[in-house]
């Protein structure tokens, strides 16, 4: 006798419950609001306020059911305290994706740079992810999605922190994912490349196009959006026997670049 086939659940995340760290700006916010249009109940939370307040604003114009918390993923406490409030007012969690994040310039021993970057983006990635698992272990389709970084797979210099903070998250991720995957909750990671959020809006838009022309295939910088959709597609009930995976999202740039070994 062949073994079960797995059902072939929905391709939406409407009525799903989901948290999204760093949805104030850039990709965090592209998919809070894109989660939020596709149906789902979203909990936005980020460290400014008032930015959050005009995601709010754009949520509610469109109709979607989106709702904001103030947080410092950095600090434990407030973590535990907000993703409780949050799953007490959805009724649950099904998706967290973790997207808050910080890129501090910095030479290397700068242990300031390096104590704040770590602590965001990857301690703060595993304090989300922990004080969740409860609650998505109790969904039917628990879902987790990181964000980590092309950095995460490669280097570039004077950025050591955040690039060893990526490496992390994707290291946390695939360990997560066959830790509790017996517990129906998967947990993958996007690769975002040259992408137009806050972080890269120092960069003059000249030295982008350069930069796209001769190391991007597509020849240009994604956008938030573009992110988003596969953070969506990565969340959704359907997704259920993807984890583990660290998926590149970046316009081929990685892939032009890839050396034999």
């Amino acid at each position: 006798m062949s073994a079960p086939r797995a059902p072939h659940p929905a391709r939406s995340v409407a009525g799903r419950r989901a948290l999204v760290t760093g949805a104030a700006s850039g990709i965090g916010r592209a998919t809070a609001l894109l989660l939020a249009s596709e149906g789902a109940r979203v909990a936005a939370v980020d460290l400014s306020s008032d930015a959050l307040a005009k995601v709010l604003a754009e949520a509610s114009a469109a109709g979607g059911d989106l709702r904001t918390w103030t947080l410092d993923v950095s600090d434990g406490e407030a973590v535990t305290r907000v993703v409780g409030e949050v799953a007490r007012t959805l009724g649950g969690l099904d998706i967290v994706v973790n997207c808050a994040g910080v890129s501090l310039p910095g030479a290397f021993g700068d242990e300031e740079a390096w104590r704040r970057t770590v602590e965001v983006n990857l301690t703060g990635t595993m304090r989300v992810c922990a004080a969740a698992l409860p609650h998505l272990f109790a969904s039917d389709a628990g879902r987790i999605v990181n964000t980590a970084s092309t950095e995460g797979l490669g280097a570039t210099p004077l950025i050591s922190a955040y690039t060893a903070s990526k490496h992390g998250v994707i290291g946390l991720t695939k360990s997560l994912a066959v830790e509790v995957a017996a517990r129906g909750v998967t947990v993958n990671a996007v690769c975002p490349g040259p992408v137009r959020t806050g972080m890269t809006a120092i960069i003059p838009e000249d030295a982008k196009d350069k930069f796209a022309r001769r190391k991007v295939p597509l020849k240009r910088y994604g956008e938030p959006e573009e992110l988003a959709h596969m953070i969506l597609s990565l969340a959704l009930p359907a997704a259920s026997f993807t984890t583990g995976a660290v998926l590149v999202v970046d316009g081929g740039m990685t892939a032009l670049n890839a050396k034999p070994l």
